[in-house]
């Protein structure tokens, strides 16, 4: 909890859907996708990952003016009981625009609550602007910046206007809102039909925002929206690099593999909160410090472990670097701490990586953590802890 002024000057790196940002950042808007069948083994995976769609502009200058509209309902799962936590006007959009495109409306159910709680958050660019880094509206769609412009034309704009993106009038109202709901599930279903959806669900997912994780996020939501009656057919993912106009300059972020699902949801959590501010002594659900992110993490997880740095250092299993697994915790003695009570402690992810809260300033970010052969200025680690092992 004590957390943290570090003079560390760890890299960085935030995946975006079409590249990969150094230093602090936050996941800009992805598209969602999800290829259908009946969902199996997802139910414990609740990993989730603010999607970015950017970078897309060069994706979209082959397939502008494409609707992808078509007809019918094959693969449209029943809704379940927690269909009903989603509010009933998205709800109705994600049913309409499902059958309309030939998406599963639970992929965009998803899409929804991952990026913005179905539009019920309050974070910037949801509602208005954008996230700082281009991505806005409920479905988080790039209009510029990091992301790119990959609505078309301007975020509110006439619907008579030709734009080369997926900007759309979904409700007749005349104009192509990023922020209106309808207008932003409309064009995220675009988006996913030219990703190949409904080929290759888990790919598309994968492109909209280039984590792993997030995609098992998406399809727990979709599984959980289905009432558990809905899988989605296993896909391979694409590497980072492998995708049009995907940066590599700060290194491919790798997919989580998660030793049990009790992992796999502290690490959803955790992702989750990308971007979300430091706040010394916050545990959430808007702001955290280092100790108050895993320990919130930890217990949507089902596992409760001690609330501070320090007591989580001499609580929990200590494990040798050499047999670090993603889910563990990795500590620093920090600017207010010491190497047998450390003051800063992260999510390992696998990697070298970890997900932090790092000091005032800093959000919430996926960073690197040093080694004893780390460059002039980082600090490294002076342990791991496994929380959840015997869980």
């Amino acid at each position: 909890m004590t957390d943290k002024l570090l003079d560390r000057s760890r890299q960085t790196t935030v995946r975006h859907y079409q590249q990969v940002v150094t230093t602090t950042e936050r996941r800009a808007p992805r598209i969602l996708i999800i290829g259908v069948v009946g969902l199996i083994g997802m139910v414990g995976l609740g990993l989730l990952a603010v999607p970015i769609l950017i970078g897309a502009d060069s994706f979209f200058s082959a397939s502008a003016g494409c609707s992808g509209q078509q007809t019918g309902t094959a693969g449209q799962p029943p809704a379940g009981p927690k269909a009903k936590s989603i509010p009933a006007n998205y709800l109705y959009w994600y049913h309409r625009v499902g059958q309309q495109y030939g998406v599963p409306w639970t992929i965009l159910a998803g899409i929804g609550t991952v990026e913005s709680d179905n539009g019920q958050t309050t974070l910037p660019g949801v509602h208005s602007g954008d996230n700082g880094f281009g991505a806005a509206g409920p479905m988080q769609i790039g209009i510029g910046g990091a992301a790119t412009n990959v609505w078309g034309g301007a975020p509110v704009h006439p619907a008579s206007e030709v734009v080369d993106g997926v900007a759309t009038d979904e409700d007749g109202g005349g104009i192509a809102s990023v922020y209106d709901p309808a207008d932003a599930i409309a064009g995220a279903a675009k988006y996913l039909v030219t990703a190949g959806v409904q080929t290759n669900p888990s790919g598309a997912i994968f492109a909209y925002n280039h984590l792993q994780s997030y995609v098992q996020s998406v399809l727990f939501y979709a599984g959980q929206y289905a009432g558990g009656n809905y899988s989605v057919v296993a896909a391979t993912m694409p590497s980072a690099s492998s995708v049009a106009g995907c940066s590599t300059e700060a290194g491919d972020v790798s997919a989580v593999q998660a030793p049990t699902e009790a992992v796999a949801t502290a690490i959803a959590y955790a992702e989750q909160q990308i971007g979300q501010p430091y706040l010394w002594g916050g545990t959430g659900p808007d702001a955290f410090d280092c100790s108050g992110l895993v320990m919130m993490a930890y217990r949507a997880a089902g596992i409760d472990i001690a609330r501070t740095s320090e007591q989580q250092w001499v609580t929990e299993r200590h494990v040798p670097a050499a047999q670090v697994q993603p889910g563990d915790l990795v500590f620093f003695a920090g600017a207010d701490g010491t190497p047998t009570s450390p003051g800063h402690v992260g999510l390992v992810i696998g990697h070298g990586q970890m997900i932090e809260a790092y000091a005032p300033g800093f959000p919430i970010r996926i960073s690197t953590y040093g080694t004893a052969t780390s460059a002039p200025g980082d600090e490294s680690p002076v342990g791991f802890t496994q929380p959840w092992s015997g869980s």
